[in-house]
């Protein structure tokens, strides 16, 4: 037995008590030939003392330990000298005085301290299995634990049967790139890998699962990004005989559920709810975060007539205008103001209209355009004072909604409007939790480059049952969708729509979209066959349980809550793949590689 007892479970109680401890060498200092050791497994430290008046020979081994050798120790629980207590420590009151001292392994140089700061993440994701080593992380994957073993329980307490899916699957379009697989068997034919199980949760209705989940991975072969990986993990929900309350109440049951075993905190239930509409509206995104206010206010009406021609050609080409208010910014700089007009240029704006109000005066070339009446409505709109600043967009609707939606986010950067973006403040009560459903999405959205219109989430999205004569009608831009995300905190985190099961309906959708009856032989024709054998009304949710987790852990990548994550360019330093393939490998799966690599 290497171990009776873990490294934070000795307390002032077990004084006089033998134990017998296993672990890494933390820390060790040298204080006049007396060795103290901190002694680290995963539930945390105890300090290990070898004094030489008490046994010479320990004392002379655990002057030769290095950081990181992995030892076994056995002795006695003493009080720590008066004084020398670590309140900051669970086990700070206790000290063990070894009588055995075990070397199970040396380590070798480390590539780098194990309590330092380190900013070289390709460094870290080289040593990944040394940098899970460390507290944080380590525990980052036990939160991660216990939020799928809620998942777990949950969704079996509702009836809920998790389903395996497969991975190797077919290539059809869903909106980003497949990884694909070849046939070595039938060559020249390729698998590809499930960018999400959306085709056979739906197949799985159809059998009369009736409740099914999975905690799914799926794979993508897009950019990368901090909440972004080439494969990732999501929870996967469809269920049949269902409305959206249903899958609402039930996500949000699990949501609470998983804070309350991962962060130990209790959410506010029901989650408020926005339309699509309202949430871009409001607050330029379809992912609002809600937690400041700044909220985009209307000034179409207002400057209809406006001498200010910017304003008035916008509302005239059927566009809007809309303003912000970033309360007490009129110190903006001149590179903050740079980097603002920046970023409403980038999403659309021709340019980015402010006024700054100091000293009792509006300050803007802008400002001697406006009419009284329009000054007067813009401040008791925007509740107006001294040190205020307001920016303007006029555009169409999309685009002025977007612009102000990136710059209010911007605004609330650099004024450190919320202090937990970057998991620097957490409430113990869950207060700085903002959950919303954004609900009733655009069905479709056309594609100026391709010329037609495109599934706004997925093909197989249910427009909403009033609508259905839009969609008939070819009034594509006004149709619905039966869809919803799950927002926290200004990340959506779960999207998910309750799904066509009539094979007519189906059919007409592929047609709005594009795609032959050829194509969608070829693509899905086993999803139409199964419609028409007695599909059930049926919907659901996927929620990204590495996003999720990241949430929870309060940090800024989804790569800190994974065990062994791809870097910013999709590889695994570590393992070093992608790697090169044996020419062999390549002859028998009939593939020949360019002579000049893209």
């Amino acid at each position: 037995m290497y171990r009776d007892r873990d490294c934070n479970s000795l307390r002032k109680s077990d004084i006089g008590k033998e134990a017998r401890l296993a672990g890494w060498v933390h820390v060790s200092r040298d204080h006049g030939g007396v060795i103290f050791i901190d002694l680290r497994d995963r539930e945390g430290l105890t300090q290990v003392v070898f004094r030489p008046e008490e046994n010479a020979e320990l004392a002379k081994q655990a002057h030769g330990l290095r950081s990181e050798d992995v030892i076994e120790v056995a002795g006695r629980v003493a009080a720590r000298v008066p004084g020398t207590e670590n309140p900051k420590l669970a086990t700070g009151d206790v000290e063990l005085i070894p009588t055995s001292l075990k070397i199970l392994n040396r380590a070798d140089d480390l590539p780098f301290p194990i309590d330092a700061e380190i900013h070289n993440e390709d460094l870290r994701l080289t040593y990944r299995y040394y940098d899970l080593r460390r507290p944080r992380l380590s525990t980052n994957l036990r939160t991660r634990h216990r939020a799928t073993k809620a998942t777990r329980d949950f969704l079996d307490a509702q009836g809920y049967v998790e389903i395996e899916t497969p991975i190797l699957s077919k290539s059809t379009p869903e909106g980003a790139r497949d990884f694909l697989v070849p046939s070595r068997l039938m060559p020249g034919k390729f698998y590809a890998l499930p960018q999400a199980p959306q085709q056979y949760k739906q197949l799985l209705m159809v059998a009369g699962v009736e409740k099914y989940f999975q905690i799914a991975k799926c794979f993508r072969d897009e950019d990368m990004r901090a909440d972004r990986q080439p494969e990732f993990s999501q929870i996967d929900i469809e269920a049949s005989f269902v409305e959206p309350n249903d899958i609402f109440k039930l996500t949000e049951g699990m949501l609470a559920a998983i804070f309350k075993t991962a962060r130990g905190v209790d959410i506010k239930l029901p989650f408020d709810r926005l339309t699509y509409h309202e949430a871009v509206g409001r607050y330029g995104s379809d992912k609002p975060d809600r937690r400041f206010g700044m909220e985009l206010v209307d000034f179409s009406q207002e400057f209809e007539k406006s001498g200010f021609k910017v304003f008035r050609g916008a509302v005239e080409a059927g566009g809007v205008v809309k303003a912000i208010n970033a309360k007490g910014f009129a110190g903006i700089t001149i590179g903050q103001a740079d980097e603002l007009s920046e970023i409403a240029k980038t999403f659309g704006a021709k340019g980015l209209a402010f006024v700054k109000v100091e000293n009792g005066e509006w300050k803007s070339p802008i400002v001697k355009f406006f009419t009284d009446t329009e000054k007067a409505s813009l401040k008791t709109k925007l509740q107006i004072e001294e040190g205020d600043c307001i920016f303007f967009a006029a555009d169409k609707w999309e685009i002025a909604c977007e612009v102000l939606g990136r710059i209010r986010l911007r605004i609330a950067d650099i004024q450190n409007l919320i202090d937990d973006r970057k998991g620097q403040s957490r409430s113990d009560s869950g207060s700085d939790l903002d959950f919303l459903w954004v609900t009733d999405f655009p069905l479709l959205q056309f594609s100026a480059e391709e010329s037609k219109w495109n599934a706004m989430h997925h093909p197989f999205t249910r427009p909403k049952s009033e609508d259905i004569g839009l969609l008939e009608a070819k009034k594509f831009a006004e149709v619905r969708a039966e869809a919803y995300d799950v927002v926290l905190n200004g990340v959506e985190i779960g999207g998910g729509s309750i799904r066509i099961h009539e094979p007519e309906l189906q059919d007409k959708m592929f047609g709005v979209l594009g795609i032959s009856p050829e194509e969608r032989q070829s693509q899905f024709g086993h999803l139409l066959q199964a419609l028409r054998l007695g599909a059930p009304p049926h919907g659901g949710i996927a929620l990204g349980l590495d996003r999720l987790v990241m949430l929870i852990c309060g940090v800024e990548s989804i790569r800190d809550v994974m065990a062994f994550p791809k870097n910013n360019r999709g590889m695994d330093l570590m393992s070093q793949s992608p790697a090169d393939i044996d020419p062999r490998q390549l002859r028998e799966l009939g593939i020949t590689l360019a002579k000049t690599k893209l």
